[in-house]
């Protein structure tokens, strides 16, 4: 298991962007499983939705894209690596994610190559599919 702190060791992202609490479950380059608790304190939810708060997408998105990057730069030699969305394919979003769910996502690599990679990964509420997609990064080192 690793911590919000181990997981800055990994990822670039910070607050307010970083948006994995905590990795439950993990086997490098093979996959993740990350844990997301959704709060009404996220300061997106000021403007999404003013009365009825729903967590948008596009942070639904960024969230399993962590998950997926800590499965691919766990490994000490990607350490420094910074990994970048290029594009997503197979979106489906099926259920609203409101403050007070916990987010599941469940992150699993499906190709690697020398500057580009694909994770098919999904986020589940209580059992229940949220959010599910296939995402495709490149990677480089910026040291």
């Amino acid at each position: 298991m690793l911590s919000n702190t181990e997981i800055q060791n990994i990822l670039a992202h910070r607050y307010p962007f970083l948006l994995v609490d905590r990795i439950i479950e993990l086997e490098p380059l093979k996959y993740a499983v990350g844990i997301k608790n959704v709060t009404i304190n996220e300061p997106f939810f000021e403007g999404h939705f003013p009365g009825k708060p729903i967590m948008p997408g596009a942070l639904l998105l960024e969230a399993m894209s962590q998950v997926g990057g800590v499965a691919v730069l766990y490994e000490e030699n990607n350490r420094g690596v910074l990994a970048y969305t290029a594009g997503f394919n197979k979106v489906k979003f099926r259920k609203n994610v409101v403050p007070g769910d916990q987010l599941k996502i469940i992150a699993k690599v499906i190709r690697l190559r020398t500057s580009i990679g694909k994770v098919r990964a999904e986020a589940f509420v209580d059992g229940e599919k949220a959010v599910e997609a296939e995402i495709i990064f490149k990677y480089r080192v910026e040291k």
